[in-house]
């Protein structure tokens, strides 16, 4: 299960009026965000690469468990994966958002679309998190080392915001990303590195930080001139990763002074696609 994307800029407004629960969106946002899909090639990559991410993982369970790929906010809906499970004669589905850490404001709403969906007689049972699974820790690290950080570069992980209420009320998702980053960090051999937010939705409460962007203008001014950013927050490329970063916080840093690149995403990561195994077999044996 993942977020989902619009497969056109046509449907944004829709799009977003589904993201926001059901709330009509802006003039102003819809314009933002078609800019943003815009400078990005018009769409998202996101679904497709979730339907490689499926299929690298169905080759891997073989045909005696499908896999199927539901969307929290476009087409294919998580209501669809199901009744094309159910369909293939399924009795038990596994649920695994792909966001690996948990959060009340996006991980739990997967698992509450997937159990509305559920028809009588399914089980339904759901993986809230990977957030320290080995395999996904070695999926970072390997990203982490392909893009041989130099000396001179400071590490910097990302995960996507949420408002500070949520983590208020209990919410373990801040922990949960600081637990990914030390355990990435410690398997990188990493002696000193950041961590930021990015992608705060645009209201007017606080959302938990520091934010990128205002990292990026601390540490220029402090006299940091190097970075590499590594989303630990996001196991695809999508907009938060090919927009927020590869575009408005690189142009920042370069407006500052300093050089931003990042880390590849994990897209279809053996050691990622080896993780969702191992998360599914588990479940299996429960």
């Amino acid at each position: 299960m993942a977020h989902g994307t619009p497969s056109s800029l046509d449907e944004m407004p829709e799009y977003l009026r589904l993201v926001r629960g059901g709330r009509p969106p802006s003039e102003a946002l819809i314009a933002e965000m078609r800019h943003h899909y815009q400078a990005i090639g018009g769409r998202s990559p996101l679904t497709a690469i979730t339907f490689e991410q499926a299929a690298a993982l169905q080759q891997r369970l073989g045909p005696e468990l499908p896999v199927a790929v539901g969307m929290r906010n476009w087409k294919p809906f998580i209501s669809e994966a199901i009744a094309e499970l159910r369909a293939a004669g399924a009795g038990r589905v596994i649920g695994i958002p792909l966001a690996p850490q948990f959060s009340t404001l996006s991980v739990q709403k997967y698992l509450d679309a997937a159990r509305a969906a559920m028809p009588d007689g399914m089980r339904f049972d759901a993986v809230e998190t990977f957030h320290a699974h080995p395999r996904l820790i070695a999926a970072f690290v390997e990203r982490v080392r392909a893009a041989q950080p130099q000396p001179d570069e400071l590490i910097v992980f990302t995960a996507h915001s949420l408002p500070v209420k949520a983590i208020e009320r209990g919410d373990r998702y801040a922990a949960e990303v600081a637990a990914t980053a030390r355990a990435v960090a410690e398997g990188a051999g990493i002696d000193r590195y950041e961590l930021a937010y990015q992608s705060a939705g645009r209201t007017p409460e606080p959302w938990i930080g520091p934010a990128l962007d205002d990292l990026i203008e601390q540490l220029a001014g402090s006299g940091t001139e190097n970075l590499l950013v590594v989303p630990i927050g996001f196991v695809c490329d999508h907009t938060e990763i090919l927009f927020d970063i590869d575009m408005q916080a690189a142009e920042l840093a370069r407006d500052h002074g300093v050089s931003l690149r990042r880390t590849e995403s994990l897209n279809t990561s053996p050691a990622l696609i080896s993780a969702l195994e191992d998360l599914v077999r588990r479940m299996i044996m429960k």
